[in-house]
């Protein structure tokens, strides 16, 4: 019998969270049961009585295994937050019996990373006894580990996602871009270059959708071009400069920032481009409904003060 909403929902136990967690990362109720350690027909009554109590169905089976409905996409965000919420519950008391040592999981998209390396290095001199787990993706994929609470912070942009309401955000820092290419390309040393100069270059850019991707679109459109073909996609800096590396004759669109840090080791040079478009700042967002140890805090008090220093 469907839940009603007037009636308060029986909790959970925690074998049910795990296996909605489990079922979510491998598809099938047989593997999801094996990696919990619950019998397969244990693991079927367990999820039916999950969805009795939600009053809704959490999984549809299909080909390929078991899909998650709406409600069980909802279901299996907060399963997911619980149990790494007590991980991490786990792991604060462990490092507080263990000498003072914390730890600091953040996300970051890929323009971010030097700046939040210098954050981190400035923070490690105040706060030496701390460790740190670094993802670097999309704002997307940062936003759905942060939803998981696989992560404590992230740098992003809440432009990326349907639902900032959800999240403090705030904007610490802008970011500029710039062009860059291989030290031995052809039009290294000209005074100015034109994004005519470069129509049949070839353009290592992000993914399809993706922030600097649609400001690259939008540059070619204004100088009333159609965007370059033979394109290579990739959401790595490291695949980016290799790519660089590999062919004199490849340009890249990067924030000044990853730029300033490629071109200091000699590994590519800024091309001087006069670009219209404004990219979006970095935004520091974290969780409304979770509260964060004063370590997180600290960091976050860095971050900022670091970002008012640059202006």
């Amino acid at each position: 019998m469907p839940r009603t909403h007037s009636q308060p929902m029986t909790p959970l136990s925690m074998r049910q969270l795990l296996l909605i967690s489990a079922i979510d990362d491998n598809g099938s109720l047989k593997r999801a049961s094996e990696l919990i350690g619950m019998s397969q027909p244990r693991a079927t009554k367990a999820l039916q009585e999950a969805e009795e109590i939600t009053g809704t169905k959490l999984f549809n089976r299909t080909n390929r295994g078991l899909n998650p409905t709406h409600a069980g996409e909802s279901m299996i965000r907060h399963a997911k937050t619980i149990l790494s919420q007590l991980k991490e519950m786990e792991e604060e008391l462990r490092t507080a019996s263990d000498s003072g040592w914390a730890k600091l999981r953040i996300g970051t998209i890929m323009g971010a990373v030097p700046y939040l390396t210098e954050t981190i290095s400035t923070y490690l001199r105040r706060f030496p006894r701390t460790s740190f787990e670094i993802l670097e993706d999309t704002s997307v994929e940062l936003f759905r580990q942060l939803d998981r609470g696989m992560l404590d912070l992230i740098i992003g942009r809440s432009s990326m996602i349907a639902t900032p309401q959800l999240y403090h955000v705030t904007a610490f820092h802008d970011e500029r871009l710039a062009v860059v290419a291989n030290p031995a390309h052809p039009l290294i040393g000209r005074t100015r270059v034109r994004l005519t100069d470069l129509e049949d270059a070839r353009w290592i850019v992000y993914t399809a959708a993706m922030p600097m991707r649609l400001l690259l679109e939008q540059e070619f459109r204004q100088a009333g071009l159609g965007m370059p073909r033979g394109l290579m996609e990739t959401r790595s800096a490291l695949t980016t400069i290799s790519l660089i590396q590999a062919d004199p004759n490849t340009v890249a669109l990067l924030s000044s920032d990853v730029a300033a840090f490629f071109v200091n080791f000699g590994m590519a040079s800024v091309l001087p481009m006069h670009l219209r478009s404004k990219s979006e700042p970095y935004e520091l967002i974290t969780r409304r409904s979770v509260e964060l140890p004063p370590h997180a805090l600290a960091f976050i008090e860095d971050l900022v003060a670091g970002a008012t220093t640059r202006l």
